[in-house]
């Protein structure tokens, strides 16, 4: 049930922006440096030389590093500041990649069979159609195109989620509840490695519960083969540094990642 509406979303991370790209930019974000991000480049296939649309590129830093690997980059959000911020940094140091304001779960304004893939990551729960942003997505890509996704892993971060600790407060177990709650709600919070000296205002994160097989429906009826489906470990290395990672790799899945293909 979409309580939440797409402009409230706007309007949510509209607020969050001007945080949220200072913190990403200096290097808060320590999941997506250490985990998410690395596992999601590992996942792709080679995208040199390739037409890409970002969908969710918010302040536009996982689109610059597509950008980097040689792919021709266009990414699109929701948020007129997150878009702000990322032609900005465009402007400061150019790799060619162009910015749009727009839906990902509407016509996005580009023509039929513009792109070679699409792209998303950890962006797609956040917003209230699954559904229409992969029937956007088969309209964009090129026959044999793919899209490749990564999101919360919704088996896991479900909304009634705890860990189990010992006497030590170290996690033994991961507690599961509430899976198919479909109420949507506001997430608060902040990055976990910002100094806890410097003031700062929560982000306010408008979340979209939805079940495993919504995922994997939504990708199929919109007309794609899936071709590989994956539930990354943290690195023995991101452990190190992080060592809260370890939950992770040790009682269940993060990150849930998704690539499928427009039929030929």
């Amino acid at each position: 049930m979409t309580q939440v509406s797409e402009t409230e979303v706007a309007a949510r991370w509209n607020d969050n922006a001007d945080q949220w790209a200072y913190d990403v930019r200096n290097g808060y974000d320590t999941y997506r440096e250490l985990f998410t991000f690395p596992a999601f480049q590992a996942f792709l296939p080679s995208i040199a030389g390739l037409d890409i649309i970002d969908f969710g590129c918010g302040e536009g830093s996982n689109t610059r590093r597509f950008a980097e690997m040689g792919a021709r980059m266009t990414g699109i959000d929701l948020s007129e500041k997150m878009i702000g911020h990322a032609r900005e940094a465009e402007h400061r140091l150019p790799l060619g990649v162009r910015y749009a304001v727009a839906s990902y779960t509407q016509n996005t304004g580009f023509e039929d069979a513009s792109f070679d893939a699409v792209v998303s990551t950890m962006a797609l729960m956040d917003g209230p159609d699954f559904s229409a942003a992969m029937r956007e997505a088969f309209r964009l890509l090129r026959p044999g195109g793919f899209i490749a996704f990564s999101v919360l892993h919704p088996c896991f971060i479900t909304p009634g989620l705890r860990w189990q600790k010992d006497v030590k407060a170290k996690p033994t177990g991961l507690v599961v509840a509430r899976y198919f709650e479909q109420t949507d709600f506001v997430e608060t919070w902040r990055f976990g490695d910002r100094p806890s000296d410097e003031d700062v205002v929560l982000f306010e994160v408008p979340r979209f519960p939805r079940t495993l097989s919504e995922y994997l429906n939504g990708v199929a009826r919109a007309g794609f083969r899936i071709v590989e489906v994956r539930e990354p470990q943290p690195t023995p290395e991101a452990c190190m540094a992080a060592p809260r990672f370890a939950r992770w790799r040790d009682f269940a899945a993060f990150v849930l990642m998704i690539r499928a293909e427009r039929p030929s």
